[in-house]
């Protein structure tokens, strides 16, 4: 596979990718604070029967970084400029977290491109009728007033190299149960080295704090209503067992043509796909092969 960075407008993007003009194109979009490295163990399902592209979003990764242009919306222009370069007119999209707003937002602003659509993500807003926020408008203002302080308050966190940095992860996930070889190289491609020879996440707070302000006004089911591909929805563990979260999914679901809902056991939002990638990949695997062309 092939791994570059390509110029589309202004900016950089960062994507690895291998294209054959006999076979269907499947796009994996990594979830927030994440790097395409999160599908290298999902991709080697792939490889024999499918084109792959899996970029870095903007704000990500290897990606540029610049000031603005973090809501889903930008980033899902950002990545269909991408595939208009790459010559891609039709593809099944792999979306984990903010990759399967990404997704969704892509798949509903051009329904001619995407074939189908998975979506571990995306299956509920933040505030709202269909959110995990209810309340008066007042009490809604009072709410981001503080989420945005904790936003404003975090620290970019500096380490003196690599191996400091993936080994505090290391040991953390390791506490957990969680730690395994995808998360080494996964981490290794998260940090930026800086002028002085430190290192800091690939994550800036100032990139963080755009996307998740625009986030909160999101209302999924805008974009759900105009979606005509078939939809797989992964919901992890601890979302299923949500009956708000639950109940929000299934609103979203009623929105569509076709769609199919598959819990995966014991998952993780967002870590399924380094946590479970064989379970993660074939449940991927199984949807999309019923919508090839």
């Amino acid at each position: 596979m092939i791994e570059e960075m390509i110029q589309i407008g202004s900016i950089g993007i960062n994507v690895r990718y291998s294209l054959d003009e006999n076979k269907e194109v499947v796009v994996f979009l990594h979830f927030s604070g994440g790097n395409l490295h999160m599908w290298n163990g999902i991709i080697p399902q792939f490889a024999d029967k499918y084109s792959i592209i899996a970029p870095d979003f903007r704000g990500h990764g290897k990606s540029d970084k610049p000031e603005t242009g973090y809501h889903i919306g930008d980033m899902a222009h950002d990545l269909w400029l991408l595939l208009k370069q790459l010559q891609v007119e039709h593809c099944h999209i792999v979306g984990s977290s903010m990759g399967a707003e990404i997704g969704l937002s892509l798949a509903a602003a051009h329904p001619e491109l995407v074939q189908s659509l998975i979506c571990e993500g995306a299956i509920y807003n933040e505030f709202g009728e269909h959110g995990l926020f209810k309340g008066t408008a007042e009490e809604v203002d009072q709410k981001k007033t503080v989420m945005l302080a904790g936003l404003s308050n975090r620290q970019e966190r500096v380490f003196t190299s690599i191996e400091e940095y993936v080994g505090g992860e290391r040991a953390e996930l390791t506490e957990q149960g969680y730690w395994n070889e995808h998360f080494q190289v996964f981490f290794e491609n998260n940090l930026q080295q800086l002028e002085d020879g430190s290192y800091t996440c690939c994550y800036l707070n100032r990139v963080r704090t755009e996307y998740v302000q625009k986030y909160w006004d999101v209302k999924f089911e805008d974009y759900y209503l105009k979606v005509k591909c078939p939809v797989l929805f992964l919901p992890s563990k601890e979302e299923w067992a949500n009956e708000q979260i639950r109940n929000s999914l299934y609103y979203f679901a009623g929105l569509l043509e076709r769609y199919e809902i598959e819990p995966i056991p014991n998952s993780v939002h967002a870590y399924v796909w380094l946590l479970q990638p064989d379970e993660a990949g074939q449940a991927a695997l199984e949807f999309i092969s019923k919508y090839n062309r």
